[in-house]
């Protein structure tokens, strides 16, 4: 009989030493969020994606324009090399590769327009997705999300505590 109460007396301050306990440390709630997919979710993304096809689209067909004339100058060239001054051969030359210098320069700045425009458009959607994700984290009080995304983390909680002091102390730093 004693056994048994000391056993149940022991297991009855077990319980309220981790109930307390556990009420004293901040609880730690670690969520996770993926940013790419909700990127790819909003409808938003859909508008930006379009804009982007036919900035594309665009620069595709102003691309075929010069590579058009370049083959056409180069075919002539080619066919018409025989009968040539070598003068006007070196000119010929000189044009070609003046336009492929032209066509190369073109590209990169397509892309970097492109690259540009992108990120131009989806700023706004990824701020949107921030302030959203900071504002579950702190309406549903989690101290840290990480984003999948992203290596990273996405928030941490203002009440997380900052133990820096701390580890000073431990290290030996003023």
């Amino acid at each position: 009989m004693t056994k048994k109460f000391f056993f149940t007396l022991l297991l009855f301050i077990s319980l309220v030493g981790v109930t307390a306990f556990s009420q004293v440390l901040p609880q730690a709630s670690i969520a996770c969020v993926n940013t790419a997919e909700l990127l790819d979710q909003m409808p938003e993304k859909e508008q930006a994606a379009q804009q982007l096809l036919i900035l594309s689209e665009n620069y595709k067909k102003e691309l075929e324009l010069m590579q058009n004339d370049y083959n056409k100058k180069y075919s002539d060239y080619i066919s018409y090399q025989v009968s040539l001054s070598e003068n006007i051969k070196l000119r010929r030359m000189q044009e070609l590769t003046e336009l492929e210098n032209k066509i190369r320069q073109f590209m990169e700045l397509a892309q970097k327009d492109i690259e540009n425009q992108e990120k131009e458009l989806l700023q706004p959607l990824k701020e949107k997705i921030n302030s959203a994700i900071h504002a579950v984290g702190t309406e549903h009080k989690y101290t840290v999300i990480y984003d999948l995304a992203n290596p990273g983390i996405a928030f941490v909680s203002p009440e997380a505590v900052n133990i820096n002091p701390y580890v000073k102390l431990k290290l030996g730093i003023r």
